[in-house]
């Protein structure tokens, strides 16, 4: 922040006395005003100034825009990383598709018919082997041919409980995740850094002075103008040691000065804990008109 000063007369509500001396009728000083230098953390090009020098700002209101081709593009970038990311999410945390799942329950379907058929040839083995019609080794072909086709219904059946689970292992999912995670903060980032070729006003101000043209190079933390808020005009006066320790902070004062219409109500912040010398110039009468 910058300063600035002119002359003024300011005067001491309750007026002071020290020791039974004729009350003091004011002390002179003058006003600081502390200055916004509003600028954007990056650099480029000045694209649009919003206002110009003299101008009222509301907070909020629109002060100036950067260009901003190159962070459309890394937030464009970035989307669509972060889009791939869960794309991959997704699939890998997802089963198999339906059309496979399908051809398992297909296959399913048919070990459960072979079981059925070969349950039914080994009861007419069986019956055959105890009429003492076929022999030992046709009665264990027709057991092993139905407990084979158990196993593949089985097999199945299993087939089909891992399709539905996940296609990715445990750790791969949560690196997975993790890598949305990271997608989505680079573009939050994306979105703060486009958000900061455009400033708005920090507060409502006086439109001070502006310090770059439209369509000029705008270095990183450069200030492109200057703000005046009225809360950061602050009155500063001097007064003698016999007066000081009747002053207290939040009293109430009164300045004057030329050009005010009426006298401007105020009230002390701040007293200085050690001794200063009056400026010689700023404070005399007479100097005014140079000055």
């Amino acid at each position: 922040m910058t300063r600035f000063g002119f002359i003024g007369l300011i005067l001491v509500l309750p007026m002071l006395s020290s020791c039974g001396e004729r009350p003091a009728a004011g002390f002179q000083g003058y006003a600081e005003g502390e200055f916004v230098l509003v600028a954007a953390p990056a650099a480029g090009r000045l694209e649009k100034r919003f206002v110009s020098r003299g101008q009222e700002a509301e907070a909020g209101a629109p002060l100036f825009a950067l260009e901003k081709e190159n962070e459309k593009a890394a937030r464009r970038e970035a989307e669509e990383r972060l889009r791939n990311a869960e794309a991959r999410l997704a699939n890998i945390a997802a089963g198999r598709r339906k059309p496979e799942i399908d051809a398992i329950r297909a296959q399913e379907a048919q070990a459960a018919a072979s079981r059925e058929l070969s349950q039914r040839q080994l009861k007419q083995q069986e019956a055959l082997f105890a009429k003492g019609y076929i022999s030992a080794s046709s009665m264990d072909a027709a057991r092993t041919n139905y407990d084979r086709d158990i196993a593949r219904v089985a097999e199945s059946e299993a087939q089909i409980r891992l399709a539905r689970m996940a296609i990715g292992r445990d750790k791969e999912i949560s690196a997975a995740q993790a890598e949305v995670e990271a997608a989505r903060a680079v573009l939050a980032q994306s979105d703060w850094r486009l958000a900061q070729r455009a400033i708005g006003s920090p507060a409502r101000g006086l439109v001070h002075d502006t310090f770059y043209s439209e369509g000029e190079w705008v270095a990183a933390g450069s200030p492109v103008l200057s703000l005046l808020p009225p809360g950061n005009i602050k009155l500063r006066f001097f007064v003698p040691e016999t007066a000081v320790g009747a002053l207290k902070l939040g009293q109430s004062v009164r300045a004057a000065c030329d050009g005010c219409e009426r006298p401007i109500g105020a009230r002390i912040s701040y007293i200085s804990r050690q001794a200063e010398f009056t400026p010689p110039v700023l404070y005399s009468r007479e100097q005014r008109a140079k000055l």
